[in-house]
């Protein structure tokens, strides 16, 4: 090879690695835009816009030919976006996938690649409406929620324990003390479990109160009067009973899930905003390399 024949080769390998660099900057500034994010908002929200038209089987038969596209359009968008964000990557697109929402993404829109029809058709619906979920990855401070709801698990954990334990109390006390009077809402065990999550949800907890206070043949009883053969009027420990449950229950047990899942948003928001500051400083120097890598090939040209 000639000296001519290699300056040419230098040349065009030179021309490849700056047109290269200006693809990647251009994906990177297209990825980072904030009209990009509002086509992709737009876009998931018209999808579940058109997931819920759906249901309106007359309406959807009717502008099918004008849906059907639409909903192809939607889909494409979401592919052009993984792509683009690919090739943000440059030479590394796996980089992509280091992110978990990335991956939460991908796979969203691959399900509803999938070529399911038939009797199947129920389940590429279901996966077409999980594309709304999009949103979380969209918009910043849904991904604050769900960090810290993923965060607070394991706290979470440990509080419901607690709240078992005292469900399980309650519900024992309640079938030995309320179980002849009461048999509709304290037979058993599971009978008494469930009308306790009834009593912490504070749906009408106190009509169960006063069955138990005033007995079932005068409160309560009236439609089902076959089922009281046992009335015991309980007052004094009824009262104390349920208002205590829901003053433990409600009060200061639920109350626990609040601050933990608020201690969770706290360091979910932290990290993001660590995160941010990484990347700008992962970009900044990868930008200072890649001056460097120009300077470099100049230098050779001259």
């Amino acid at each position: 090879m000639n000296f001519w024949s290699f300056q040419r080769t230098e040349n065009t390998f030179c021309w490849f690695v700056n047109c290269h660099s200006m693809i990647v900057s251009l994906l990177k500034k297209i990825a980072s835009s904030k009209i990009f994010e509002g086509v992709i908002i737009a876009a998931i929200l018209t999808a579940g816009i058109l997931i819920g038209v759906e249901t309106y089987s007359g309406f959807a038969n009717q502008y099918f030919n004008v849906l059907k596209p639409l909903d192809h359009l939607i889909t494409g968008i979401f592919v052009l976006e993984i792509l683009i964000k690919m090739g943000a990557e440059g030479r590394r697109p796996w980089r992509y996938f280091y992110d978990g929402w990335n991956i939460f993404d991908f796979v969203i829109v691959v399900m509803v690649l999938l070529p399911l029809g038939g009797s199947s058709i129920a389940i590429l619906r279901l996966f077409r409406l999980l594309r709304v979920l999009k949103l979380l990855k969209a918009l910043p401070q849904l991904q604050v929620l769900v960090i810290a709801l993923l965060k607070s698990i394991p706290s979470m954990f440990y509080v419901s324990l607690l709240l078992l334990l005292l469900f399980y109390i309650y519900a024992v006390t309640g079938v030995f003390f309320f179980g002849d009077n009461d048999p509709v809402h304290f037979s058993d065990l599971q009978t008494s479990m469930l009308s306790l999550f009834r009593i912490v949800t504070l749906e009408d907890w106190t009509d169960i109160m006063y069955i138990n206070m005033y007995g079932c043949e005068n409160y309560g009883y009236a439609d089902s009067m076959d089922k009281c053969v046992d009335s015991k009027a309980m007052p004094l420990f009824s009262a104390l009973f349920f208002v205590s449950f829901v003053l433990i229950g409600t009060m200061i047990v639920l109350n626990l899930f609040i601050g933990i899942i608020l201690s969770g948003m706290e360091q979910a928001q932290k990290e993001l905003e660590h995160k941010k500051s990484a990347e700008r400083g992962e970009l900044s120097k990868k930008v200072t390399e890649l001056k460097a890598k120009l300077d470099e090939i100049q230098s050779l040209l001259k």
